[in-house]
């Protein structure tokens, strides 16, 4: 009988600990891995060492959909739902991006309810160059922190590149 209460109250508490994480990664924080080197030098910027950057990524800027130029983001592909991607907003609604790296001339303007990403290596990064817009609604948080290798912790910095982004209306 004593056994049994033992495994029970341990059962509970093991289950109790991981609802509680889990709505705590699903609703407010989760850690996740920076996969390949789309966002080199900000994320793995030694790829070849086989090791991941792992990230902080808060959900608070879903509520409102509050994002920045500069921000790192999470997002499902639009292409496959399945797939998720770590890019950095580059033009917000309204902002009118040149959307090629070698024509001035080709420029577009990001719709309502959408926002334009891009990899920080443009040499291999699937982002809005490939997607065109993403849709706001695809965005599933924003990276904040590298929490992992010890030696990389730290804030993700803010930068986005000014000239390619016009807010003129």
């Amino acid at each position: 009988m004593g056994t049994q209460s033992l495994l029970w109250n341990s059962v509970k508490k093991f289950l109790t600990c991981g609802l509680i994480g889990l709505t705590i990664s699903d609703r407010y924080a989760s850690i996740v891995p920076v996969r390949g080197a789309s966002m080199s030098p900000t994320f793995n910027p030694r790829a070849r060492n086989f090791t991941d950057d792992y990230v902080l990524v808060e959900k608070f800027c879903l509520k409102k959909y509050e994002f920045s130029h500069g921000d790192v983001v999470v997002f499902c592909s639009p292409s496959n739902h399945k797939e998720k991607h770590i890019k950095r907003i580059i033009a917000l609604p309204g902002d009118w991006i040149g959307a090629t790296h070698n024509s001035h001339d080709d420029v577009l303007k990001v719709p309502k309810g959408h926002c334009w990403v891009e990899g920080d290596n443009s040499a291999s990064s699937m982002d809005s160059r490939s997607f065109g817009p993403i849709p706001l609604g695809l965005v599933k948080g924003r990276v904040t922190h590298v929490v992992w290798p010890p030696q990389r912790i730290g804030l993700v910095e803010r930068v986005f590149p000014q000239e390619r982004v016009s807010s003129f209306k």
